[in-house]
């Protein structure tokens, strides 16, 4: 808690020269998290006596937290609620304890990171990722510091598709809204951003069921290279 609020102490210092705010998701956003919630989920499904998943298979069922995406694999085949709790919780922890395993920043991403911080651009972190997860994560692969605020799932009372998810952060950070993008992969973050009445930057390939048309964005990427040229399209 301290951390926090010593954090945004610094940025309200900041923030009197900022120009502009990105809100990024994270799972299949900024980091390619998918090797490692593979790993976590299959550890889950070989201990408990179920079916295995491939990686193509994983992208398409998280970017809605754990608790959903273990839902949607158990679907029909787990009924019991109080082993579908065990089991993911058994995900959870298994998960934290590995998480940097596999996982690998989208490309571009540190370059573009380095270029909004010198253009007094504020970042924030908006992921139903559990918080501490999120924050755990982003540390090791040493992104922490480039995000002025990170929101997971459980930090407010409610999360994405919730537009509050985002404008909360906003306001948290003294941003403006009318000055503010979103950068997601899926229906969740386009959802989300749409509610929040803000753009949205959507990228390729995210984990999510849905096809590119069927998602509604502003501005379609593979990766971060050079994208600073579209946020200058937005100063």
């Amino acid at each position: 808690m301290i951390e926090i609020s010593h954090k945004i102490f610094l940025f309200n210092t900041y923030n009197m020269t900022q120009i502009y705010t990105i809100l990024f998701d994270l799972d299949g956003t900024i980091i390619d998290t998918a090797p490692d919630l593979m790993a976590a989920h299959n550890h889950v499904m070989k201990k408990f006596g179920h079916q295995e998943k491939k990686l193509s298979d994983i992208k398409s069922l998280a970017g809605k937290g754990a608790w959903v995406m273990m839902q949607r694999s158990f679907r029909k085949e787990i009924q019991d609620e109080k082993l579908k709790q065990n089991m993911t919780k058994e995900f959870i922890d298994y998960y934290s304890k590995n998480i940097d395993k596999g996982s690998q920043p989208i490309k571009g991403i540190f370059e573009f990171l380095k270029w909004a911080k010198s253009k007094n651009i504020s970042m924030a972190v908006c992921t139903n990722k559990q918080e501490r997860l999120a924050i755990d994560l982003l540390k090791k692969l040493n992104m922490y510091d480039y995000f002025e605020y990170t929101a997971g799932s459980d930090t407010f009372e409610f999360n994405k598709p919730d537009p509050r998810h985002l404008t909360n952060v906003v306001e948290i950070i003294k941003g403006n809204l009318s000055k503010t993008i979103m950068v997601g992969d899926s229906e969740v973050d386009a959802i989300s951003a749409d509610n929040a009445k803000l753009p949205f930057v959507l990228v390729e390939n995210g984990y999510t069921e849905k096809t590119v048309k069927e998602i509604k964005h502003n501005v379609l990427i593979k990766d971060f290279v050079n994208f600073e040229k579209i946020i200058e399209k937005y100063l």
